[in-house]
């Protein structure tokens, strides 16, 4: 359905002048000996390519023309935000001072100061963490959000406006509308000379009509407007009111204020906008521009954006810690997106820190508290800048600030602490919490965390007995998600060179965040032979996050006590690649279908495996979540795939799960693997409401003919080979020889040409390589010593020099940022459908270790499995070949015994294309 746009209102008659003084600056840093030429609004790390990093004091400055008729009026400098410190000095005399990063601020010019030809100069000072240098607001004490994270921002990064004005006038104007009166009360900040001033008011509908006007005098004006019409994403209606000051029965000053007529309120674990229910699908943004940093581009690079996370079925965006340019509020009052924001984090609590992020949220309500699309507000992210767990005092401001804004902002939900592990929550209005897991590597994890979550966990909540709970704060997981990568190609500047953050990240996740250099790396670990090439590589890294956020959704979905989701993340952030737009707001190869999982409606198909034979019965557990929507008495679900089926589903309010119950479904005979398509869709009165797919590898019947023979010291490897129809015999007539781990002897049979495949999966102790023991000739220390300490070998040392390391506890165990494993499919694994990267038919065999101790050039060949993190940083191998002596070896991480034999078709295909490829070597 098309959701309702309210155009952009005509501004009203004002009686104001302005100039705009944006444009080109002079600017000097500190450490300039000369001028140099600066765009404003901008900060200097996004102009200057020596200032990328740079903390310290610049100083901007400019020349202006005061207008004629200027000269009798009040002349003030409007500054929108300008970080952090700024004194502002007209024809060299300072006007005045401001702290604060993030809010606009405004400076009236003595009249003694001014003259027909002036200049100004703002020196601005973004302070380091050297607080012997900035005693007054060391960084780690100032409001600064994301800064800690992709680097430093200072400078004008807001317009500057040049105002003449009468000396009566209108400082400030809010409005606060009630849907169910349909009153609104204005709050003015007047001028001293304007205290018994009269003031009009004129509410304009959405359709621009006048519906109410008022008048009175003083600092406070209530007005009814008749037959309101409520503001929502679907119907994003606004109301303008024009504000006119009368002296002396002329009108000496005006303002507008646009407002809408929602509530947003929490009941029994639900969110309810304008009373109906509401599903929060959201996305996590960071409101950061591919070169302006903290700067839009312009009014409609926000609209194009706006509209894109519609279209990606978002209806919420959380504003992450950081308080955004205001025309960012003003596109989602009138397109249509709910709103949730944060107060940028300090990094160290202190009392002045405490009253400058409460300061920033006071701000913050002042300018934005007239949005509608606001819904919510965080006082803390994480538990950066407070300490929890540790310390009584923070948690108790915590609950003091939450009580502070709900008086202070009483029609707005509050979160205390936005938290994840192990920090929690004090006092709140939202149960959210943040986990982030891989699909497949951590799925058990992802179902297990989110059955816990749903269930009411306890550990959302401080168990310190300080806890304010009700017990039905509504449950939200409220950042969760998975690197994919953008492609590079499509975020180069004009001049076809790398923007400057592919040169940031090295510091994050031991390195793998660094993205310069990803197709050299790419290249050298010989992945073209993997995928076709590297634009191959990023789709498949594009569709493998796509993977992991529509399980994960579904996991959620089938929660119906979780009532949203914040996804990380609306778009990429320099290094950080998990967005479902790049940084330039290019969409990934997924984004016209994202909506069909990101949508009130969402079927849910659960099937006992995602992999089965060729003839087996697959068991499918169908529901459907029905989020802010509903199903009307007698919608069906249907699902076809060569075979068709349908069932009814039972009439569903909103927020709930209808079941369609376990479906078993026969799978189609097929000649060779592939990947089998389930497609499914609810229907009411001929109408689509859902839509949805299950991908199924489909595995053809194994043939036992001509299987190798197999010897195995193991009892339990020479079980699982015979189930799988492999003939078993002593070790010096077998073609191939199993184990889980070697010693001395195994070593020695491959010198005179024994083959090995090894399942090195973590179930026989090691010294941290294929080897239980530890010979003589190949011990872990050599006799060299130095300070009295024994020098070690390398783990990979000792033959076959295959170094085997478990992933839980390293950046290899699948976490935030993505690990992208893959199996070429060449040779005896040609055979294996989908891929080249795993899904979710791996999923009881992922591997929990990696192999070490292979070149890049043999990832051309004999590794025939591995993965990478990230931009393609720290390799490691999951299947490969090595020979030993006349003979060879095939060695797997990947769990290929943790289900019982021929029970999990990938585990068997699996087991014999490594036999296959061991037993080739001869």
């Amino acid at each position: 359905m098309t959701a309702h746009v309210t155009p952009a209102l005509s501004p009203s008659q004002d009686a104001r002048k302005r100039m705009t003084l944006d444009g080109l600056w002079q600017f000097k840093f500190e450490s300039d000996a000369e001028w140099r030429s600066i765009s404003v609004p901008s900060v200097w790390q996004s102009e200057f390519a020596d200032l990328h990093d740079a903390f310290g004091t610049g100083i901007y400055r400019r020349r202006f023309s005061l207008p004629k008729d200027w000269a009798e009026r009040d002349i003030s400098l409007h500054f929108g935000a300008v970080n952090y410190f700024a004194e502002v000095l007209v024809n060299g005399q300072s006007i005045g001072t401001h702290e604060g990063g993030y809010l606009p601020f405004t400076l009236t010019i003595p009249r003694g100061v001014l003259k027909a030809e002036n200049e100004v100069e703002v020196s601005v000072t973004l302070p380091s963490a050297d607080a012997t240098k900035y005693p007054q607001f060391p960084f780690a004490e100032i409001p600064h959000g994301k800064q800690s994270w992709y680097g430093p921002l200072g400078g004008i990064w807001q317009s500057v406006t040049l105002e003449a004005r009468d000396i009566s006038h209108i400082k400030h104007a809010t409005a606060k509308a009630d849907l169910a009166s349909g009153a609104v009360r204005f709050d003015l900040e007047l001028s001293a000379e304007a205290a018994n001033a009269e003031v009009h008011v004129l509410v304009h509908g959405p359709d621009g009509a006048l519906e109410a006007t008022g008048k009175g005098v003083g600092r406070t004006l209530s007005v009814v407007v008749p037959q309101v019409k409520a503001w929502s994403p679907e119907t994003p209606h606004l109301y303008r009111a024009d504000i006119s000051l009368f002296v002396g029965g002329a009108v000496v000053d005006t303002a507008s204020v646009t407002f809408g007529f929602r509530t947003i309120e929490t009941r029994d674990g639900q969110l309810f906008l304008n009373g109906a229910p509401l599903y929060m699908r959201a996305a996590l943004d960071q409101d950061y521009y591919p070169e302006g940093i903290c700067t839009p581009p312009s009014l409609e690079f926000l609209e194009d954006q706006a509209r894109k996370a519609k279209a990606l079925g978002l209806n919420t965006l959380r504003i992450h810690i950081k308080v955004p340019d205001p025309r960012y509020y003003d596109v989602a009052d009138r397109i249509g997106l709910l709103i949730w924001t944060e107060i940028p984090n300090v990094q160290t609590f202190t009392d002045a820190s405490a009253r400058r992020m409460r300061e920033t949220m006071e701000g913050i309500v002042r300018r934005d508290g007239h949005h509608p699309s606001i819904i919510a507000w965080t006082i803390i992210n994480e538990d950066w800048g407070t300490r929890t767990v540790e310390n009584a005092d923070h948690r108790q401001w915590l609950a003091e600030t939450y009580d502070w804004l709900k008086a202070l902002d009483p029609g707005r939900l509050v979160t205390d602490n936005s938290a994840c592990f192990p920090n929690f929550h004090v006092k709140s209005d939202l149960n959210d919490y943040h986990y982030y897991r891989s699909v497949p590597e951590r799925r058990e994890e992802w179902d297990d965390i989110t059955k816990q979550f749903a269930g009411g966990a306890a550990w959302t909540y401080s168990g310190l007995g300080d806890a304010q709970r009700r017990g039905d704060e509504p449950l939200i997981v409220s950042e969760f998600g998975v690197w994919g990568l953008p492609d590079p190609s499509k975020v180069l500047l004009e001049d076809g060179s790398e923007p400057f953050w592919m040169e940031t990240g090295a510091t994050w996740g031991d390195g793998v965040a660094y993205p310069h250099g990803v197709q050299k790396r790419f290249g050298a670990l010989h992945l073209d032979t993997v995928f076709k090439n590297f634009g191959s590589f990023i789709e498949a890294a594009q569709w493998y996050q796509f993977a992991n956020l529509k399980y994960e959704i579904e996991v959620m979905r089938a929660h119906p006590t979780i009532v949203g989701y914040v996804i990380t993340e609306f778009t990429d952030v320099h290094w950080e690649a998990n967005g479902l737009l790049d940084i330039n707001r290019n969409p990934r190869v997924f984004h016209d279908q994202f909506s069909s999982i990101n949508s009130d409606i969402v079927i849910v198909a659960r099937p006992s495996a995602w992999s089965a034979y060729a003839g087996d019965v697959l068991e499918v557990d169908l529901s459907v979540a029905t989020g802010g929507a509903s199903i009307p008495e007698g919608a069906t679900i249907r699902w076809t795939y060569g075979y068709d089926g349908e069932r009814a589903l039972p009439a569903t309010a909103a927020n709930a799960v209808a079941s369609a119950g376990v479906v078993p479904m026969q799978m189609p005979d097929t000649d060779g693997n592939r990947t089998l398509r389930i497609e499914f869709e609810v229907l009411s009165n001929g109408q689509r409401l859902a839509s949805n797919v299950l991908d199924i590898a489909l595995y053809a019947k194994r043939s036992r003919a001509n299987l190798p023979s197999i010897a195995s010291r193991d009892p339990a490897l020479r079980a699982f080979a015979e189930t799988l129809g492999y003939p078993v015999v002593e070790p010096d007539k077998a073609d191939v020889n199993l184990a889980h781990a070697l010693d001395e002897s195994d070593i020695e049979a491959m010198r005179h040409g024994a083959r090995y495949f090894v399942i090195a999966d973590g179930s026989v102790p090691t010294h941290r390589n294929l080897r239980t023991d530890i010979p003589a000739g190949e011990k872990l220390y050599r006799e060299m010593t130095i300070d009295e300490r024994d020098m070690p070998v390398g783990i990979d040392q000792q033959l076959p020099g295959i170094g085997l390391i478990a992933r839980e506890g390293t950046l290899w165990r699948g976490d935030w940022i993505a690990n992208f494993s893959w199996i070429r499919r060449a040779g005896a694994f040609a055979s294996l459908p989908g891929g080249p990267l795993l899904d979710l038919s791996f999923e009881k065999v992922v591997p929990h270790h990696v192999m070490t101790g292979f070149r890049t050039f043999e990832y051309a060949g004999p590794v025939h499995g591995g993965l990478v993190i990230g931009w393609v940083h720290k390799p490691a191998v999951t299947i490969a070949e090595r020979r030993v002596g006349r003979g060879n070896l095939v060695a797997t991480t990947f769990r290929l015994t943790s289900t019982p034999a021929g029970t999990d078709p990938v585990a068997a295909a699996l087991f014999d294309a490594m036999i296959a490829t061991v037993n080739q070597s001869k």
